[in-house]
């Protein structure tokens, strides 16, 4: 292998191993001699870029009795060997990326020896053993069809087998349940364990975040795998989700609130629009603090539909009111906390009891139900809002999106023309969520407190947004 090119010379000298480096790179040559090195300036997720070494080539695969070479990219990070490769493939024009358990939209390579990465047990010659075996069970590239020369039945057959990426990825005619949870912390983690425990998920990647504040949980699930859930720190790794739940914080100690807000602003900056770019099709669940701002702020910056954009909101604290009403005061009507999560949120009530094929309607505000919504309100305030509840609730969320489930739920959406509000600002409103995203429930006309209190936090709510670099 020649390593004595300028280029090459002057990267590898940057790599912090640089002498085991070399070494590793010989070994790889005396295995695969057609991988050879090149040097590239990779793009991270956070945009940020690095001139890195890079080793691209094919790997053999034999697959029904034919031999294929499929072309491959691994960028060699600056910490190599002691930290994996990123693994690309790379179709040539008459291929395409056939999505699978171990290759993503992007054409991300996703083997289990990435995951669990351990230098010197780990190496790039098993791995690309390790790739050629998983490869030649699921070949991840297949040819385009040449439609002017191909037998009409091949054609019917190559359609039949077409993989459809809508919000998800397919296989052999079923959407993949692929959930991505970005960020890490308490919450990042209690949303994994509830979205595990909650949901039916094929795949669920957790996304440390380096800027966030709330980062952490990333190595304990590295070290204790957990069954479809993929460890990573680079937003590609999101490709193809249907959910893409958020959870991020980057909390800065500016004095004063809108600074502080502006931190996490600048933080989803970096990630909100290539998480919208890798999975174009999916819901945006936002968590991230405070929640109808953060929520706002994504539907800017991902240039995705508001039905796509909500934030968990005021979902968990709807759930409790409607459990106490049902169990406490023996209502079995459904009801909904609304406005923005802080101490102007306001209580509604639905018209009737669940009943299946029914949209539910919203109560006008009556003097009939203000004393119970009241009653229940005041009996649910000590309960806080940890982690882990906080964690279920955003379950609960995914579950109904992920089975198209059409339950109401208030999250916070996009508000502008509900009830009168003319303002463009995101509050916690009853919204049925489906595969599709949210459809929110009629607007009514709320007693004269509840109104006061959904307009004062229209008017804050505006107010600090307007201060913000978006």
């Amino acid at each position: 292998m020649d390593l004595s090119s300028e280029k090459i010379q002057r990267i590898l000298s940057k790599y912090k191993f640089h002498d085991v480096a070399v070494e590793e790179l010989q070994k790889i040559y005396r295995t695969f001699p057609g991988m050879l090195p090149s040097t590239g300036t990779y793009t991270f997720s956070d945009n940020t870029q690095k001139d890195l070494v890079r080793i691209v080539g094919n790997i053999p695969v034999q697959y029904e009795g034919r031999s294929y070479n499929f072309p491959v990219l691994l960028w060699l990070m600056d910490s190599f060997p002691f930290t994996p490769p990123i693994c690309l493939l790379r179709p040539t024009p008459n291929m395409f990326i056939r999505v699978g358990k171990h290759v993503d939209g992007g054409g991300r390579i996703h083997l289990p020896e990435l995951h669990s990465w351990d230098y010197p047990k780990s190496s790039v010659v098993s791995l690309l053993a390790e790739m050629i075996v998983k490869f030649e069970e699921h070949p991840p590239l297949s040819s385009k069809p040449n439609v002017e020369n191909k037998d009409p039945q091949e054609l019917l057959a190559f359609v039949s087998n077409l993989q459809i990426n809508d919000g998800g990825s397919s296989h052999q005619g079923q959407i993949i349940n692929k959930v991505s949870v970005i960020g890490g912390g308490d919450l990042g983690m209690a949303s994994v364990m509830s979205i595990l425990s909650k949901c039916k998920v094929d795949r669920l990647v957790f996304i440390d975040v380096n800027d966030s504040s709330t980062k952490g949980g990333s190595t304990d699930l590295e070290i204790f795998r957990l069954p479809q859930v993929e460890v990573s720190r680079d937003l590609s790794a999101s490709a193809g989700s249907r959910v893409v739940v958020v959870t991020a914080n980057a909390w800065s100690g500016e004095q004063s609130y809108a600074s502080v807000v502006q931190t996490n602003v600048d933080l989803y900056r970096g990630i909100i629009p290539t998480l919208a770019r890798y999975s174009p099709n999916a819901v945006l669940l936002i968590a991230s603090q405070p929640v109808d701002i953060m929520t706002h702020v994504a539907w800017r910056q991902s240039c995705l539909p508001p039905t796509r954009v909500i934030g968990a909101g005021c979902n968990l604290d709807s759930e409790r009111l409607s459990h106490i009403m049902d169990i406490n005061l023996n209502t079995h009507k459904p009801a909904w906390v609304i406005g923005e999560l802080s101490d102007n949120k306001v209580a509604v009530m639905s018209k009737t009891g669940p009943c299946a094929g029914v949209q539910p309607e919203i109560a006008a505000g009556s003097n009939s139900t203000k004393p119970l919504l009241d009653r229940a309100f005041g009996m649910m305030k000590s309960r806080g809002q940890r982690s882990w509840s906080v964690g279920l609730s955003i379950a609960d969320i995914t579950n109904s999106v992920l089975t198209d489930k059409m339950k109401t739920h208030s999250v916070s959406t996009l508000a502008q023309g509900w009830g009168g509000i003319g303002a463009e600002v995101f509050l916690s409103l009853p919204c049925i969520m489906g595969s599709n995203g949210s459809t929110r429930l009629a607007g009514v006309s709320l007693g004269q407190e509840e109104d006061s209190k959904l307009r004062e936090s229209v008017a804050s709510l505006c107010a600090l947004i307007g201060q913000l670099r978006i």
